[in-house]
């Protein structure tokens, strides 16, 4: 199996070859000699209480900014948030809700997309929800979901490879005091590492990504945008979170000693959490998009140096000499500070994952295809088909079951849905298997290799909304792998939650991007803009509508279906690990698919065999209408 199958097809046939390099960039003689930067940590401006919830406002500008990157050369022009790059990390604490306004100074249009958050629709990121140069959005951020590493970066139509490749994405950490108790490494042993490679022109600037249509591979391997760093450690426990912010590029990760035998580690966390309990391992896989964090142990190394490497696919790239080379630990021989130098047998005996019905099937079959008019497709729609982007609509609260096939192609596509946390429960046609520390956990990401396929379960909401899913190969993105599901309504649950009826439209008018004037950002006017959508309290709800659809779901039916869902054809495989012995009904109607597939197209009739005791609302798309089903007989 081949990522690469030719210089063109990685878009680098302008770049000159350099020996020793690989894709071009100038020969890089200071490996593990500069330090390791650690992004600055965002400050919010001011908070205030409402109904008894923080909220905490920020402001970040996105804008033009060079850095030196290669010491003998002139500096890279980047585009990054706040003029860093990696932006600011958020530190959250678990609860406090957060009002960031976005503005863009930079010289293209901008979206922000939180991943790994279950934002409301209209704050998420939709990526033709686009903050021109001259713009401003406020978006609101409910970090109330388990403590986890989550990142931002931009979601524009089209363009998102390159601006997230001059710089803009940040991490964005949820931490919840609650787990204080397991005595995790935490403060300066808990260490942000975002993963990225680069191509450098001769005078030190970067090589634009833009025009590839099958992967970009970079030969310059960066962490925290820095070329092979060093990180100074104490011989003790450290906390490292991996974030994979890379266009196209995967890294199978672990760390060598002096003698390259190598040092093991325990896996504590994905995308959505922590794990039940740690996972050993000598490696992780991280792909676009995904996050693991890992504790190691630097004390029996006292005096030496860990390397850590990359050992995903290296040896087909031909050239790439430097890329199986990541940054370097130099272990010291004093510890400062020894407490929270601890992993637990247990770290979260509660980690949420989906309740399977009884007898569930596969609901959704998504093929991650290459070929049409778009170079690449999700079941041969892309995200310019307006009429027919809308492939799933799961009805809110329910639990779906996606089968995800890659269906060929020189690439990987680790795909990424936004809303929900997903369960892994299997995985085949391919030669590396389910991995434990990718079933211990919940995902918004998961990799898929040419020919496999694996299945996913999730809940859909608690939000009702249209959301995104795409591959997380931003090339691949950016040629169109990029479609739509819409979590349709169930007002019947017994709870009534009005505010959060009202944000499931991504491109709702009320919080569009404004023009940027003085008057607005005048103290008085953010705090009242800030006060004005504190009000709303978007997000006051969520434990109760969760709640509420889970207790709804526990007995309903939708009239029509069978046990265990919509139309289907293969059962799904459990992993024989965190399935419970007991189901729920769970489904949709096919009606539903078959209604209207053409947005703006009004649904005058009624459709038949969806019989509730109250009122259901399908949204078909944000521009879509409202049905009534027939009442049963």
């Amino acid at each position: 199996m081949s990522l690469i199958f030719s210089a063109l097809a990685l878009g680098l046939a302008a770049v000159t070859p350099v020996l020793g390099q690989g894709a071009g960039s100038p020969a890089y003689n200071y490996m593990y000699q500069y330090p390791l930067p650690i992004p600055s940590i965002a400050q919010p401006i001011f908070s205030i209480q409402q109904n008894g919830t923080y909220v905490d406002y920020y402001t970040i500008t996105i804008e033009d900014f060079t850095q030196q990157v290669y010491p003998n050369l002139g500096p890279a022009h980047l585009t990054g948030y706040n003029g860093t790059a990696p932006g600011p990390t958020f530190m959250i604490e678990k609860g406090r809700e957060a009002i960031v306004r976005y503005v863009n100074n930079g010289h293209e249009t901008a979206s922000v997309h939180l991943h790994g958050s279950y934002t409301h629709s209209v704050w998420d990121g939709w990526a033709s929800d686009e903050l021109e140069v001259g713009e401003w959005k406020d978006y609101y951020y409910p970090n109330s979901e388990s403590a986890r590493s989550m990142w931002y970066h931009d979601h524009a139509l089209g363009h998102t490879a390159a601006d997230a490749y001059y710089g803009q994405a940040g991490a964005w950490i949820i931490y919840d005091p609650a787990e204080n108790s397991l005595g995790l490494p935490t403060g300066k042993y808990d260490v942000p590492l975002a993963l990225t490679d680069k191509i450098y022109q001769s005078n030190g600037d970067l090589a634009s990504p833009t025009g590839n249509t099958f992967n970009f591979f970079g030969d310059v391997i960066e962490v925290n945008n820095q070329p092979w760093p060093y990180m100074s450690v104490e011989p003790r426990k450290y906390r490292l979170r991996f974030f994979d912010m890379a266009l196209s590029r995967v890294f199978t990760l672990s760390f060598a000693d002096k003698n390259n035998n190598q040092v093991p580690f325990q896996v504590i966390a994905s995308d959505s959490g922590l794990f039940g309990a740690p996972v050993s391992s000598n490696t992780v896989t991280v792909s676009p998009g995904e996050r693991y964090e890992v504790v190691i142990d630097f004390s029996q190394y006292s005096g030496q140096n860990i390397t850590l490497n990359n050992g995903y696919q290296t040896s087909i790239i031909p050239g790439f000499d430097n890329t199986g080379k990541v940054m370097r630990f130099v272990v010291g021989k004093s510890v400062s500070d020894s407490s929270n130098n601890n992993v637990p047998s247990v770290l979260n005996p509660n980690v949420p994952f989906p309740v399977v019905p009884k007898g569930k099937t596969v609901d959704h079959t998504f093929n991650f295809q290459l070929g049409g008019e778009s170079q690449w497709t999700i079941n041969g729609v892309d995200f310019n088909d307006v009429n027919n982007r809308v492939l799933a609509r799961p009805t809110q609260g329910t639990v779906q079951l996606w089968s995800l096939h890659h269906s060929g192609g020189p690439a990987v596509h680790p795909v990424h849905v936004h809303l929900v946390n997903m369960q892994v429960v299997s995985r085949s046609g391919g030669t590396r298997g389910l991995q434990k520390y990718e079933i211990a956990g919940l995902k918004d990401v998961v990799l898929l290799e040419p020919g496999e396929t694996v299945q996913v379960l999730a809940m859909y909401g608690p939000w009702n909304g249209m959301y995104m899913f795409h591959c997380h190969n931003l090339i691949h993105e950016d040629n169109t792998m990029l479609d739509a599901f819409n979590v349709t309504l169930l007002e019947n649950l017994g709870y009534e939650y009005p505010n959060s009826t009202t944000y499931g439209n991504p491109e709702d008018a009320r919080f569009a991007p404004k023009q940027s004037v003085a008057a607005d950002f005048q103290p008085a006017a953010v705090t009242a803009a800030v006060q004005s959508l504190a009000q709303m309290r978007p997000y006051a709800s969520a434990s109760e509508i969760m709640d509420a659809e889970n207790a709804f779901w526990a007995t309903a039916t939708i009239a029509g279906e069978t046990q265990g869902g919509a139309s289907t054809t293969a059962a799904a495989q459990s992993t024989g690990a965190y399935f419970p012995s007991t189901g729920i009904t769970t489904a949709v109607n096919p009606a539903f698919a078959q209604a209207t597939k053409n947005i703006g197209d009004y649904v005058n009739g009624i459709i038949n065999g969806n019989a509730l005791s109250g009122t259901y609302h399908l949204r078909r798309d944000v521009w879509e209408t409202v049905v009534t089903p027939a009442p049963t007989a």
